[in-house]
């Protein structure tokens, strides 16, 4: 296997592994323990714990994004879109443990990759919202989407509402989709 897609395999690895279990509790020891490697081998994916961390989160991320886009892609309908791209947000976020979630908030540089994502989500969902339904108001449908979202990664909405984020996703495109141009 050579050099990039045995750091694949690792990231991939430790994707699931933060998932389950978090990563701010982790030491590279627990981290290489759990996939079966060595320390030093897990520093081919970074040169530090922190850069180890935020590599693995945006890949996460990415991975989620390129799921998420392909199930749209695969929906022809404009207006089944938006619900489709929400769903697909919340089953990959339902993968994640509360424990993940607790430290992409505590760890600022995943924070702003987890916020980065959040506001290029909400951007797509106006895209799809203006493409599903022209005469309706994209921009304020996207506005509050963006700060739905933004409330489910600050955990305002788990406080208030006891949803996790995958529940607040499936909840968000309810109600964007309510209504009788909703889709």
């Amino acid at each position: 296997m050579d050099g990039a897609a045995r750091r694949e395999e690792l990231v991939a690895g430790l994707i699931e592994v933060f998932l389950a279990r978090g990563f701010l509790r982790l030491g590279v020891a627990d981290l290489a323990a759990a996939l079966r490697c060595s320390k030093s081998t897990l520093y081919v994916v970074a040169g530090s714990k922190e850069q180890i961390i935020v590599t693995v989160v945006r890949a996460f991320f990415r991975r989620a994004t390129g799921r998420v886009e392909a199930a749209v892609a695969r929906e022809g309908d404009p207006r089944v879109r938006v619900g489709v791209y929400l769903r697909a947000i919340s089953v990959e976020l339902a993968a994640a443990s509360p424990v993940f979630f607790a430290d992409l908030a505590a760890f600022a540089p995943a924070r702003e990759v987890y916020r980065r994502n959040t506001a290029i989500a909400a951007d797509r969902v106006r895209e799809l919202i203006a493409a599903a339904s022209p005469g309706r108001d994209a921009v304020f449908a996207g506005a509050v989407a963006g700060l739905v979202m933004e409330a489910v990664h600050r955990g305002d909405l788990r406080e208030l509402t006891g949803l996790d984020d995958a529940a607040a996703y499936r909840a968000l495109a309810a109600l964007l989709l309510a209504g009788p141009d909703g889709g």
